[in-house]
């Protein structure tokens, strides 16, 4: 196990990160802290327009430096991006300073909850499914190593899922008192 103040959701768009994570962020009196949200209020921007202007090289430099910021605070229930897993420094922090929660969807789920979604840019590259599926190729291993703990959410709505991964996670994540020292890393309240 990784005792961790903070809790960071990963896994594919349409996962239901924010929406449980959110709902998370209650039940156990946490912030939560969408990264895709703190990328635009850092931009002034979409996310669409920073991928128009910057493409995803300049997007995936923001994300970097906004988990970075994030990762850096103590007491939140993170969720990142779907593709924060690229990279490896991102990896690492949130591993060491997050109990990681892969946030696991098919498919056919995600082209489901995504049907009437146009704001992802990834999807904007032709046929749906094949991006999706090109995806998860790339992307599951990645959030396989990250992960303190997988949950799959292809048979729950919002609710249920976070109803039921917070009893999973009253198990196993064992949370230190905030402002106390991680193996390696000090605990901050503030930004790099």
């Amino acid at each position: 196990m990784n005792p961790a103040t903070n809790l960071v959701l990963v896994g594919p768009m349409g996962a239901g990160k924010t929406c449980i994570g959110r709902r998370l962020a209650e039940h156990f009196g946490l912030r939560l802290a969408d990264a895709d949200h703190e990328i635009e209020q850092r931009a002034g921007t979409s996310i669409n327009t920073i991928f128009e202007v910057e493409g995803e090289h300049g997007f995936r430099t923001r994300e970097r430096a906004a988990l970075a910021t994030l990762l850096h605070q103590d007491g939140l229930v993170i969720s990142t991006g779907g593709g924060a897993v690229l990279d490896p420094d991102n990896r690492r922090l949130m591993h060491a300073r997050g109990f990681v929660v892969h946030l696991d969807v098919s498919v056919e789920r995600q082209l489901e909850r995504l049907a009437h979604d146009r704001s992802r840019p990834l999807l904007a590259r032709g046929d749906r499914e094949a991006v999706l599926h090109t995806l998860a190729a790339q992307r599951a291993p990645l959030y396989a190593e990250v992960a303190d703990l997988r949950f799959d959410t292809n048979p729950y709505g919002s609710v249920e899922a976070a109803t039921r991964l917070a009893l999973e996670l009253d198990a196993h994540w064992q949370r230190p008192a905030l402002g106390t020292a991680q193996a390696g890393v000090p605990a901050s309240t503030e930004s790099p």
